[in-house]
């Protein structure tokens, strides 16, 4: 009998290839020798999936993939993660979505959205929604059509029972519309310093702690929690009580932070469907990130349940 997943992950699932070393391009058909260049499963919705089920939380991802050779790969890659991909949907008139990402001195994106761009809240069945404890969503500004359908899906999933949370990722607009209509809905919002700050609309600096606190609070409007990624000083997350929490980065030999935001919410969320306190979950989140920094990709280094206990005993 196939387990009742108790997290649903909603969004976007393709390949990252990710490129290291001189990857700042010089046009004019100069080439350029790389370090490095790896395929690998990418999507904010599949890695959050992955390290879900790493951690041994019964997950199930709702994406969209072309039928294609990519569309092949990502499938691959998440039934060998564990995932439970009975609700990915096969497009067979859009291409699967690509990433390509520069490695350097810095992070560049580049990103062809394909079958992103197609998933719709019609492929969340209610049985789906209602069976589980909690649902994630990922990547709003990537999926149009879904952001529009959000407040609908996360109503049924309150009238069901199940919590939610969401992780807007960049807005390639920079307009940053729509979340304020969507946060009574959203029961823990999982952004990095920069998106906060931009969400919030209530300006201020990636570093200002002040800043950061009321862009913070006037999202959470006493109803949501804020669990905020911040790179090398780990996570702050501010709950609707007005709690503040911090919990620091493991010391790790980094390769590549690719996907380790969303390894950061697989474990928050991994806690908070456990019942742990913010605290708890915030500390789960920040060991997790800093673990799936060890090897390139996102997904490759992800922590087992066994590995998260033994850093976080150890810490």
């Amino acid at each position: 009998m196939t387990t009742q997943p108790v997290v649903v992950v909603v969004g976007d699932a393709n390949p990252d290839l990710v490129l290291a070393g001189d990857t700042v391009p010089r046009f004019g058909q100069a080439e350029q020798l790389l370090d490095s260049a790896d395929l690998v499963l990418g999507g904010s919705a599949a890695i959050v999936a992955c390290g879900l089920a790493r951690l041994g939380v019964p997950t199930a991802l709702v994406t969209v993939v072309g039928d294609d050779l990519f569309g092949g790969y990502v499938r691959e890659e998440l039934a060998a993660a564990g995932v439970d991909t009975r609700w990915v949907t096969v497009d067979l008139q859009v291409p699967t979505g690509l990433t390509v990402v520069l490695s350097g001195g810095g992070r560049a994106l580049l990103t062809y959205p394909g079958t992103i761009g197609v998933l719709r809240r019609a492929a969340v069945p209610a049985d789906l929604l209602a069976g589980a404890a909690h649902l994630h969503v990922a990547s709003y500004f990537l999926q149009p059509g879904l952001a529009a359908e959000l407040p609908a899906l996360f109503a049924d999933a309150h009238a069901a029972g199940t919590t939610v949370s969401l992780d807007t990722n960049w807005d390639p607009s920079e307009h940053w519309a729509g979340i304020r209509d969507l946060m009574p809905y959203v029961d823990v919002l999982l952004p990095n310093a920069a998106e906060l700050l931009a969400l919030a609309g209530t300006g201020g600096a990636d570093d200002d702690s002040v800043a950061l606190e009321r862009a913070a609070r006037s999202l959470s409007a006493g109803h949501s929690t804020i669990a905020l990624k911040a790179g090398a000083d780990g996570g702050i997350v501010w709950t609707p009580d007005r709690q503040r929490f911090t919990a620091p980065i493991l010391p790790v030999a980094v390769v590549d932070t690719t996907g380790a935001g969303d390894s950061f919410n697989a474990g928050y969320l991994s806690g908070y469907v456990a019942g742990l306190s913010a605290a708890e979950c915030l500390a789960r989140a920040a060991a997790c990130g800093s673990l799936s920094t060890r090897a390139a990709g996102g997904t490759a280094a992800q922590p087992t349940r066994a590995e998260l206990d033994a850093a976080l005993a150890a810490r």
